[in-house]
């Protein structure tokens, strides 16, 4: 189409609307509250009636689009994702690593997967996997105070994001009510998978998942010191769109992934 004729339909639309759906600038225009609204509502109405359409036809749609926290797609996503293509050739998968609960409408993502407790307004969440954790440290670490036998032989060590609350959750199901971390301890490190690789490196003691770091524990880069771990209710969630429940990439993808997570676990 051309401009002109883009022009025309938006007038059309403002017509049947009732009101301006954009604010005309010199430079450019910008979307209106109404605007932004009206497109949120139309863009999942769409959306839904190009996911009946794959579905009757029985094919996919192209891409699937991932938004991703580091330590799921480090450790567990990357390492299985081949195997999803091979068994679905006809959905390219394009990954992106990222902290933030991303705008679905906005983005182009298809879905995202994070950490916390699915209670994402406006968003299906299908848990995928509960996250327990319990500190992890170097062996080398471990050795330099005598080894690790008890809970607050930790305390003599630098703790990595000590200002992180499943610290004081460990340490009370543990049994010791009150900590104070050394002098070296350190705030706000990042995700885990960072946090575990300065673990690696002997920089401190992480409270991990792990789940995510066996091959580092048979490797003896890590060592877990403690049975312990604990849970408080978070995990890691499939979260997308409520219209796009019946996406077929989206119900192919979400099937493999708990194949995946179930063989992981077991």
């Amino acid at each position: 189409m051309t401009q002109a004729a883009v022009s025309y339909q938006i007038k059309v639309l403002e017509d049947r609307v009732g009101a301006s759906l954009f604010h005309r600038q010199p430079r450019g225009v910008q979307v209106t509250e109404v605007g932004a609204r009206f497109s949120d509502r139309m863009t999942a109405s769409l959306d839904m009636i190009a996911d009946a359409y794959a579905e009757a036809k029985g094919t996919t749609q192209g891409t699937l689009a991932v938004s991703v926290i580091p330590t799921f797609a480090t450790n567990f996503l990357a390492r299985r994702l081949g195997r999803f293509q091979l068994a679905n050739p006809d959905i390219a998968v394009r990954i992106e690593v990222s902290e933030t609960l991303v705008d679905f409408n906005a983005s182009g993502f298809d879905i995202g997967i994070r950490g916390g407790k699915g209670d994402w307004p406006g968003l299906t969440a299908h848990k995928i996997m509960s996250t327990a954790f319990t500190p992890m440290l170097s062996p080398a670490l471990a050795q330099s105070v005598g080894g690790i036998s008890k809970p607050e032989d930790l305390c003599k060590l630098p703790i990595l994001a000590d200002a992180d609350p499943w610290w004081q959750l460990w340490f009370e199901a543990a049994g010791i009510k009150q900590t104070k971390f050394s002098e070296g301890s350190t705030h706000n490190f990042g995700p885990q998978v960072i946090e575990a690789n300065a673990a690696v490196a002997g920089h401190g003691v992480a409270m991990l998942t792990p789940d995510f770091f066996q091959d580092e524990i048979e490797l003896g880069l890590l060592i877990q010191p403690f049975e312990l771990t604990c849970d408080d209710g978070s995990g890691y969630w499939l979260a997308y769109p409520e219209s796009r429940r019946n996406s077929p990439k989206i119900k192919t993808f979400r099937k493999w992934l708990d194949g995946e997570v179930k063989t992981f676990q077991s």
